[in-house]
């Protein structure tokens, strides 16, 4: 009989902990949240891995490109409210699982963040990052990184920026970040149908352009990266397009145009308001037009990019690999 007692009280314990616990968890998922808040000042380190991954029509896959980017923001300084100093230690690029290579002149590149001009500069640049650092680029072994490489390493920085300045952030033009309230909230976001330039220096022409969709966000959830409660907010680009007109030695022009969407999850920190990470996968298919045959190339790439907030520790060791 003692024994039919003691399960009895075991079994009420359990369920008046499952309906405690169910509680909490409901008051977590209902409760209201403020997306407005300043980030802390604290520095923050990030790692940003991108995988380029190339099919042919018929699928095979066809060559994967990686990049890595290792990338530092110091506190803001009072006497410049609105300005974030970024610098990157470190970018390195590998061809189909082959060496991590080097690109010498990005190491400890800084350069300023404008809080208050989240689009383009007077300079029509965008987020203020200067075109001209990435023209002409080489690798550790000297050889030329190429145009569409290096617009690949250059969008490596307006993603970061995209993901974490901008999704992530509020802004005073038009929806964003700010009017998500309560989880399975969801926005058009202000940079929705935005056409940004993406002329690069003098490789790329002006013409070029990525035009975005229905850009939306969405507050799906809570999370827990690097031991931090986080909001998980899902982005979706909708129907994006491009079109992209490089300059060929001696004096050729190549047109591609191409369809792309792009979606993924942004992890912010609830105290700190800092992002704590980023997923994204991009699909595009495009086509090519030459001056000589064949005339026309079809390809689809598949785009996976992941950014960490790291400790400096961990930032510091993965440096010296």
């Amino acid at each position: 009989m003692r024994t039919y007692h003691k399960v009895i009280l075991t079994l009420i314990s359990l369920l008046l902990y499952s309906i405690t616990l169910t509680g909490q968890d409901k008051s977590s998922l209902t409760k209201t949240y403020d997306f407005s808040g300043e980030r802390t000042s604290e520095q923050q380190y990030f790692i940003q891995h991108t995988q380029m991954i190339n099919y042919s029509l018929d699928g095979t896959r066809t060559g994967t490109d990686e990049l890595k980017m290792f990338l530092t923001c110091l506190p803001k300084n009072d006497s410049q409210p609105n300005i974030r100093t970024y610098t990157c230690s470190k970018f390195l690029i590998r061809h189909s699982g082959g060496e991590w290579l080097n690109i010498p002149v990005l190491n400890n590149l800084t350069y300023s963040f404008d809080e208050s001009l989240p689009g383009m500069d007077d300079k029509g640049q965008v987020f203020g990052i200067n075109h001209s650092m990435f023209e002409g680029l080489k690798d550790a072994l000297d050889n030329p990184v190429g145009p569409a490489l290096s617009y690949l390493i250059y969008n490596s920085f307006i993603d970061f920026h995209g993901f974490c300045d901008v999704f992530a952030e509020p802004i005073s033009n038009g929806n964003s970040i700010r009017d998500l309230k309560n989880i399975g909230d969801k926005i058009v976001h202000a940079a929705a149908n935005s056409e940004p330039p993406v002329n690069l220096g003098s490789n790329i022409e002006k013409g070029s352009y990525f035009r975005n969709g229905e850009v939306t966000l969405e507050f799906v959830g809570l999370s827990i990266v690097n031991k931090s409660n986080c909001a998980m907010i899902d982005y979706d680009s909708g129907e994006s397009s491009y079109k992209m007109i490089v300059n060929m030695p001696p004096d050729m022009k190549i047109e591609t145009v191409g369809s792309s969407h792009y979606k993924g999850i942004i992890y912010k920190n609830l105290e700190t308001n800092w992002v704590q990470k980023v997923t994204m996968n991009e699909f595009v298919l495009s086509e090519t037009r030459l001056p000589m045959p064949p005339n026309k190339i079809n390809s689809a790439t598949e785009r996976i990019l992941t950014t960490n907030n790291v400790t400096k520790e961990v930032f510091v060791n993965s440096l010296e690999l």
